[in-house]
């Protein structure tokens, strides 16, 4: 196993503990990620559990804050990211304002004026690392509407 498989196998632990601790009711995740900058994010699928065919969640985590996001929402790759991005942005907002966001709290008040930027930033290299090759192999593989391959339940 080279260190990019090794980062990628570590940052799928954290996905499935992530999803442990919000009790997010969720299948198996992608064996790999469906789309990874090693070392700084990877975006794991995860089966719907009602729906075991299908994906039910994204779950992105790496350099930056682990979210996930509902299918639903973000029915591919590239929505799944941009989606990330758009609320990441709304949350730096809030706190850069000093005001806590109505469903989402990430750090104590006191720190938010140093996390806001942050956020945003991390919010703003997420779609800016959607290059139009990224943006290929991402809409083929939503072309392809293929389950990732999972492994078994976390």
């Amino acid at each position: 196993m080279n260190d990019d498989d090794r980062w990628c196998q570590n940052r799928r632990g954290e996905v499935a503990q992530y999803l442990r601790r919000e009790q997010v009711l969720d299948g198996r995740i992608s064996s790999k990620p469906v789309w990874h900058l090693a070392r700084y994010v990877a975006l794991w699928a995860v089966e719907s559990a009602p729906a075991s065919d299908s994906i039910g969640w994204w779950v992105i985590c790496g350099d930056l804050p682990t979210d996930y996001v509902s299918a639903q929402q973000a029915p591919d790759p590239r929505e799944a990211l941009i989606a990330f991005a758009a609320r990441w942005r709304e949350v730096a907002d809030y706190m850069a304002r000093g005001e806590r966001h109505p469903t989402i709290e990430i750090g104590d008040p006191a720190t938010w004026p140093k996390l806001a930027p942050l956020l945003k930033k991390r919010a703003d290299l997420l779609t800016s690392s959607l290059e139009a090759s990224d943006r290929a192999r991402l809409l083929g593989a939503q072309r392809d509407r293929s389950v990732p391959q999972m492994n078994k339940r976390c």
